[in-house]
């Protein structure tokens, strides 16, 4: 039986949630989808975070963002409508709980006028974190789309000390790790950031 954890207030939707969904926990660094399964179920986070990245064929992956609690992945309810295999690759940032929605049920769900307006609501939040994503991109240097990675994963896992490697930053950004390294260094001298043996504390982070 799934907790409903007061996404919704609409009885009817919370009996289908406790009767069709399941809660599952997964631990921090786990894969719940990667690019080509088969998409059996949307996520919708209950507690803690996952981190949502666009991988290619050849393994290569770009950042896109992050779910907190409440929301679910916009790019999984796309693949699973249209009927295409996962785009995504979703981790869990830290120990997460998920809901698990059953997909074969979420467009019959679309009668329940709360549910409609929560996967609406998802869909246009997920579209701005994406439009800032391909400004970061398209229109930045490589330093802000840097900073900006480390302060959504600092944000995510509500600490400002990161426990990773330039290879692993370099990897998810799509840039090879003497860049990162690079942009780091220069980072620190601004005061930016404190680099340390395998973590990076970030020391300035927007409206924190």
């Amino acid at each position: 039986m799934a907790k409903n954890n007061s996404i919704f207030s609409d009885p009817n939707l919370i009996a289908e949630i406790e009767k069709h969904a399941r809660n599952k926990t997964f631990k921090k660094g786990e894969v719940l989808v990667k690019p080509g399964d088969e998409i059996i179920f949307i996520p919708i986070v209950l507690k803690g975070s996952l981190r949502v990245i666009r991988q290619d064929q050849d393994g290569a992956e770009v950042f896109l963002y992050h779910l907190y609690p409440g929301q679910t992945c916009a790019m999984s309810l796309t693949c699973c409508q249209s009927g295409k295999k996962s785009m995504i690759k979703a981790v869990a940032e830290d120990d997460a709980e998920i809901l698990q929605i059953p997909v074969n049920l979420t467009e019959d769900w679309y009668k329940y006028p709360e549910w409609k307006a929560y996967i609406s609501n998802n869909y246009t939040n997920r579209f701005a974190e994406l439009m800032q994503v391909i400004d970061l991109i398209a229109f930045s240097n490589m330093d802000k789309q840097l900073m900006h990675y480390l302060e959504e994963r600092s944000k995510a896992l509500n600490t400002r000390v990161l426990d990773i490697t330039h290879q692993e930053i370099g990897d998810e950004l799509h840039v090879h790790r003497e860049t990162i390294s690079r942009l780091l260094r220069t980072m620190e001298q601004k005061k930016m950031v404190r680099l340390g043996r395998n973590n990076i504390e970030v020391l300035t982070l927007s409206g924190g």
